[in-house]
């Protein structure tokens, strides 16, 4: 193995929505199921986490923590499908995960981040105002309690690109448009690369005709940011996993089972 690769891939079962595609892509049209997955990287430096999900306290009592928007997904969402018991079931403690990739501060990326008081945590700098301030198009969207909670981690704001371990294995690239601090992360496995978009994009057609989603905080900046995933991609010849398609998460899995 080289020393400037991740040593393993797991993309994590979580919680499921269902809603309209319109919400999640401009001209989409009728109703979508998808997955809110997490995805677990080792590397020989740390363990890492990339998103965090739901919260737990989701899992007993939907509409007490997401209120009405709970029942407006669809939430699917049982106690073996929390990140914790996730990387549990990989073989891991959450006391091993040593760096929490946040892509950005929506709540079902954000759920799980009080659950690793230990590790470091990154994440695009505009983002954590923007969680307690968001534009009001997007605020449904933020769930301030998450981040509230773990004011005193470790946090690490990102303003430019980031090569995690200084080897190539692990890079977030700056990504903003979804919201202002979204970032994608690359990461390099033995015999291939995968671009973890985080919600760069939600949809397929999203990346083919370059489209926003319709509350993108920008979707100047969220058409730019695709096209820059797309040529960084190419340059490494990267699988794109879109983190919301299931098809694309059961091909990392795949890929993950390969890889391992």
């Amino acid at each position: 193995m080289s020393n400037d690769t991740a040593v393993q891939l797991w993309a994590l079962d979580g919680a499921k929505f269902t809603l309209d595609r319109g919400l999640l892509v401009v001209g989409g049209s009728g109703q979508l199921s998808l997955p809110v997955p997490t995805y677990l990287i080792r590397h020989p430096r740390g363990l890492v986490l990339f998103d965090t999900g739901l919260a737990p306290s989701a899992v007993t009592d939907p509409e007490g923590t997401y209120g009405e928007l709970a029942t407006l997904l669809g939430l699917e969402y049982t106690e073996d499908l929390r990140v914790d018991r996730q990387i549990e079931a990989a073989g891991f403690s959450p006391n091993d995960v040593t760096h929490v990739i946040i892509s950005h501060s929506h709540f079902d990326h954000t759920g799980g981040i009080s659950l690793f008081p230990n590790a470091r945590f990154i994440i695009g700098a505009p983002d954590l105002p923007y969680a307690y301030w968001p534009m009001p198009a997007g605020a449904v969207f933020f769930r301030s309690a998450d981040i509230e909670a773990a004011r005193g981690f470790n946090w690490r704001p990102l303003t430019a690109d980031l090569d995690l371990f200084g080897d190539g294995a692990i890079r977030i690239f700056q990504m903003p448009g979804h919201t202002p601090g979204n970032t994608s992360t690359l990461v390099r496995l033995q015999d291939r690369h995968v671009m973890l978009t985080g919600d760069t994009v939600h949809v397929p057609e999203a990346i083919t005709a370059e489209l926003p989603m319709p509350s993108d905080y920008s979707t100047l900046d969220a058409v730019h940011s695709i096209r820059r995933m797309k040529d960084i991609a190419h340059a490494h010849d990267a699988e794109i996993i879109i983190q919301h398609d299931f098809d694309h998460w059961n091909r990392l899995r795949e890929i993950a089972k390969v890889s391992g």
